[in-house]
Parts: C-alpha cells; structure tokens; sequence
C-alpha cells in the first residue's frame, strides 16, 4: 500500500487551492491501492518556532523537563515529521499569498527541515539528501499571472516548493500544476478554474495508475 500524505495549506472555502484539494481528494477516493492521509495546516496546533525550540534542544540533551509551550512545540513538531516520514507521496495544495505561501505551510516545513532528517552534513560541509525516494506533487493557485518572464522571479511560492522539496531535500517533484490568473481575468475565470481542475483530477489519476 502506497502512502500519501496531502497537506491542505489554505481555509478558505471559495480559495481556488482549495478547490484544487477537494478535487484531487475526491479523485483519490476511488482508488483500493493508497492510503491517503491528510495535514490541514489550519487545523493542526502548529506553534511557531523560535526560542523554544532550541531551548527544549537544549534541556532535551541535558536531560531536563520540558515547560509547557516548549513540550507543545516539540509535540507539533514530531507530528508533521512522522506523517512525512511515513508518506511515499506528498502533496501539497496551497495559495500564493502575498507573493508567498501562507505562514502555516512554511510552519510545516519548518518542522521537517531539519538536519539528520530530510538532509545531513557531510564531514567536508557539503550537503547530503535523505528522502530523495519520496515523490511530490505541486498543486498551486494564483490569482494574477505569474508565468511570464517578467514576473516570474516575484512569485515565491512555487519557485520556494521546487527549491526546498526538488532542491535541498532532492526529492522528485512528479507533477506541477497551477492555476493562474483567474483574478486578472475575471471574465475567464470560470473557464481557467475548470480547466486548472480538470488538470489536478487527471494528476490525481494517474498518480492512483501508477500503483495500481
């Protein structure tokens, strides 16, 4: 059985990501051959890290208790890393916000960028990948045109996913789809969400072909 873990980085019930979750969830539905699981980052208790995560580092190697909100972060923590450790497939529906992805997916990252876990150091200092048999897709909304050559550098979404899950962490991106747009063109905008849907449905099946 193929694990799959998606992570859902946006609440809003009209967003275009999330109608992008949604459609790729209910295509996943129809398969017996993955095991589905789902991170909604606006569900999970996902404390920022700061101070209290190197502080708990700190008192965990000298063997002291944890105070409250650093037991709290070190459980969250822990959370994101074993569903991403256990996923062979991640999934990844989010927005572009404010030219960026939402706070609450960079948390989940945060959690499971880590060294000895996703990448290590080698004795010289140069970098190794841990995870790279893990597979990822990419499914992104954005409301004004970010594909062109002018705008592109300006979108720090995508471009940051690809760098950190195809980049540091070497793991095979299998698919990217975006939906892009829709807020600029508003009077195609029914036309550029239907088409972007039937795009993450047919990523969807073929990701359920490949281990039927």
């Amino acid at each position: 059985m193929t694990n799959v873990l998606v992570v859902k980085a946006n609440n809003r019930p009209d967003g275009v990501s999330t109608k992008m979750y949604e459609a790729y969830m209910e295509t996943l539905k129809q398969s017996d051959n993955l095991n589905v699981e789902v991170y909604d980052t606006f569900e999970e208790d996902m404390p920022y890290i700061g101070q209290e995560l190197f502080s708990a580092f700190g008192k965990l190697q000298n063997e002291e208790a944890l105070n409250e909100e650093e037991q709290r972060l070190m459980n969250a923590k822990q959370k994101a890393m074993d569903a991403f450790e256990k996923a062979d497939v991640l999934v990844f529906a989010f927005p572009l916000w404010n030219l960026t992805i939402p706070a609450r997916l960079q948390t989940f990252i945060d959690y499971v960028y880590a060294a000895g876990f996703t990448f290590k150091y080698n004795a010289d200092g140069s970098m190794a990948q841990l995870m790279t048999d893990k597979k990822v897709v990419l499914l992104n909304a954005r409301g004004g045109v970010y594909s062109v050559p002018e705008a592109q550098g300006m979108d720090m979404s995508m471009n940051y996913m690809k760098n950190v899950f195809g980049g540091v962490f070497g793991m095979e991106i299998t698919d990217e789809i975006i939906i892009e747009g829709h807020n600029a063109m508003p009077q195609d905008a029914a036309r550029i969400i239907e088409e972007g849907l039937e795009s993450v449905r047919e990523s969807a099946r073929e990701l359920n072909s490949q281990f039927a």
